[in-house]
């Protein structure tokens, strides 16, 4: 326990608060990291840790800016880890394969205003590129070759060692009530123990649960949990090569040979559980997508809650009259490939320096409860 207050006291130990956390480590300040679950278990383990969002080119501008911004960031923010104690992420370039998409014009466009490669491939040209998939009847397909994939519960572990290593508290299952405040002041936190806990200064990064929280504070922030239930798949190594995505479906490969299949989007409230017939679902959806799947074992089903916002844009900065709260919340389906750049931008508001990218489109005040 820290024996005085610490400078920053951060809600959700997922990898929006985790990477928000060591930013300001990194800075100088003490921070406290409070959890009311486990470390790095809830929408950041129910990803699949794909580097970049699911056709890009249908997300507003502020989401591929954040998206491109933490692209750059990651090796050296990988490096930067590992060599703070934490253990490897594999990030990994498997590129990102789209068959039958055919929004080639909406997709030309994006790349050329953010300097993407991606090329139009035909079918021979796909089955080349990635000879684990079926005979989908398409006829082409779209290629981004320079995407990458992190293992999100590796980077989520990671993180954790290196924020202790650097100097934080970490308090998992530890949740909060609510959160109090003087006026126009931040005071503190209530915590589900019956503890009250003083603060200086507040993020909320508690993804889904984020909007419940800031609600009685005047800001109704439309952060909903998003069910998303996956399957692990073990295989041999190199039965899959690309993360490939059909019909809203996708596969991941990691280096040792599992294989991720995901996800679902459904919106059950709180609800974690599994279903038989998500299960179904995606296994069908992954035998369609590499026939090869269907000779391997589903090594694990899961759920997670994702932080459902209206069109995927993330909400960073300050709450617009209560000094000393801040939130980094919304994220999405998004949170791993957003989350460095979204640290940084937090980060930055917090400790009063200039902006990496405008702030306007991520404002929370728009929100505020009349």
């Amino acid at each position: 326990m820290m024996s005085r207050i610490p400078d920053c006291t951060i809600i959700g130990g997922g990898l929006i608060g985790m990477l928000t956390a060591r930013e300001l480590l990194l800075a100088g300040l003490s921070v406290q990291v409070l959890e009311r679950g486990e470390i790095g278990r809830e929408s950041s383990w129910a990803g699949g840790g794909i580097l970049s969002p699911l056709y890009p080119w249908r997300y507003p501008d502020p989401v591929s800016e954040l998206a491109q911004a933490s692209q750059r960031l990651y090796p050296a923010l990988l490096e930067a880890v590992q060599a703070e104690g934490g253990g490897d992420a594999q990030w990994t370039q498997s590129g990102l394969l789209m068959p039958g998409c055919g929004e080639v014009a909406a997709a030309h466009e994006w790349a050329a205003r953010y300097g993407v490669t991606y090329e139009c491939l035909s079918a021979d040209e796909m089955a080349r590129c990635a000879p684990e998939m079926g005979t989908l009847a398409v006829e082409s397909g779209i290629f981004l070759p320079e995407v990458a994939q992190v293992r999100n519960p590796r980077l989520a572990q990671a993180l954790r060692a290196s924020l202790l290593a650097l100097g934080a508290e970490i308090r998992p299952g530890c949740e909060v009530m609510s959160i109090e405040h003087a006026r126009d002041r931040l005071s503190g936190l209530r915590l589900a123990s019956g503890e009250h806990l003083a603060c200086k200064q507040l993020v909320v990064a508690g993804g889904a649960w984020s909007g419940e929280l800031l609600r009685p504070l005047g800001l109704d922030l439309p952060v909903e949990p998003v069910r998303g239930q996956m399957l692990l798949y073990r295989t041999a190594p190199g039965t899959v090569q690309r993360i490939l995505l059909y019909k809203d479906r996708y596969v991941i490969p990691r280096r040792d040979g599992h294989v991720l299949v995901g996800s679902t989007l459904e919106r059950v409230g709180f609800n974690k559980q599994t279903t038989e017939t998500a299960r179904v679902d995606l296994e069908a959806a992954a035998t369609e997508i590499v026939p090869a799947l269907a000779n391997f074992p589903v090594e694990m089903h899961w759920a997670g809650l994702r932080p459902g916002s209206p069109d995927g844009t993330p909400f960073i900065g300050k709450h617009p009259y209560i000094s000393g709260i801040y939130i980094n919340s919304g994220h999405y389906r998004n949170g791993v490939v957003l989350g460095p750049a979204s640290a940084q931008l937090l980060a930055g508001q917090l400790l009063g320096q200039p902006a990496l990218i405008p702030l306007t489109a991520y404002d929370p005040a728009k929100y505020v409860k009349m």
